[in-house]
């Protein structure tokens, strides 16, 4: 899961650029927070529709979260 763990990062980077919390984005987008906590702990994968809305979100493309 080095792949999902890497994701986060990218996820985190977007966090603190925006001085916004993980919670603030799953208030805002709907994902659950636990959904977040797997995905950083590698415990679960997100969806390309879950990506999709953080994407959206964040006003990045898809491949931001896609690519290494």
């Amino acid at each position: 899961f080095r792949s999902c763990i890497f994701l986060y990062e990218k996820f985190e980077r977007l966090l603190a650029e925006r001085n916004l919390t993980s919670y603030k984005v799953s208030l805002a987008t709907g994902i659950a927070q636990s959904s977040l906590s797997d995905w950083k702990r590698g415990v679960s994968k997100p969806k390309v529709d879950k990506l999709q809305i953080l994407a959206d979100y964040f006003g990045v493309p898809l491949d931001y979260f896609l690519k290494e």
